[in-house]
């Protein structure tokens, strides 16, 4: 199959290249040779490649600033899909748009089903609910993923984060009670190609297995890094006031994976463990 990455040089599409190259004819683009912001960029692109399958993993994820480039956040993370919705219709393309758990406002008790409500409360959040939206209004043939936590070896991420401040010496200060499931970009890609081809549409959650606070992530890989002796304070989201408001339940059942009958991704555990090691464990900068 004919496969184009949209956003192909970030953290989750530099694996998508790598996965979908492996056994599918995979071709990349990215800023600033395709802006999905303009609607005929994204038609003429697709027109001459006329892929199969076009997967859109370009977004604006720096959630706290979202909301002082409110304008940008609704560009890339809404219309920007919208535009590929539309091209990907015009030739009849499969479209996979990756969402995102800050569509939901975190106020539920049990993990998030695919049927709840969103509700989102950041820019960040009202964008990308824009942007599934969107696609599910232009492109009939779609599958949107929602995802959270993402952590990966191209790119800022938590996990890289704390192990960077954490070798300067910096005092680590993490919030407690915020729940989620870490997930490993690697991880994102391999299964969105078994979705793919098991000709998966609609939207599921996909996240690595199980669930923890920001705290526990952090306690974990600095265990896993070799640095469990580096004191870090629990606190609360009250104490670490940000720009955008974020969910204190985070958590994605993956229920309708479970539903098909598709396995569900490892424990995040494991591929956190997996890429501390691998990736960061000598050096917070090494891209493993």
């Amino acid at each position: 199959m004919r496969v184009l990455i949209v956003g192909s040089r970030g953290m989750l599409g530099a694996e998508l290249m790598t996965e979908f190259s492996a056994v599918h004819e995979a071709q990349g683009a990215d800023l600033p040779d395709l802006d999905i912001t303009q609607l005929e960029q994204c038609l003429a692109r697709v027109e001459n490649s006329r892929p199969d399958i076009i997967i859109n993993a370009a977004a604006f994820t720096r959630v706290d600033e979202c909301e002082t480039r409110e304008t940008e956040a609704y560009q890339v993370n809404g219309y920007g899909p919208g535009n590929l919705a539309i091209a990907a219709a015009a030739v009849g393309s499969l479209l996979v748009q990756y969402s995102t758990d800050y569509i939901f406002d975190g106020k539920k008790k049990e993990p998030y089903v695919e049927e709840d409500a969103p509700n989102p409360q950041s820019v960040y959040g009202k964008s990308k609910l824009l942007g599934e939206d969107l696609v599910r209004e232009n492109c009939s043939n779609h599958l949107i993923l929602r995802t959270s936590w993402l952590f990966g070896r191209n790119g800022p991420n938590f996990i890289r984060t704390i192990l960077d401040a954490a070798r300067k010496g910096a005092s680590l200060r993490v919030v407690d009670d915020q729940k989620g499931s870490p997930t490993y970009a690697n991880d994102i890609a391999a299964h969105t190609r078994v979705m793919v081809e098991s000709h998966c549409r609609s939207i599921y959650h996909l996240t690595n297995s199980g669930s923890c606070t920001w705290y526990d992530l952090a306690r974990k890989s600095l265990e896993w890094a070799g640095l469990g002796n580096t004191p870090v304070v629990p606190v609360p989201t009250s104490e670490y006031p940000r720009p955008a408001p974020r969910p204190a339940n985070s958590i994605l059942a993956n229920a309708r994976l479970e539903r098909d009958g598709i396995p569900l991704m490892r424990p995040w555990q494991i591929a956190a463990q997996e890429y501390v090691t691998r990736c960061l464990k000598t050096s917070g900068n090494r891209p493993g």
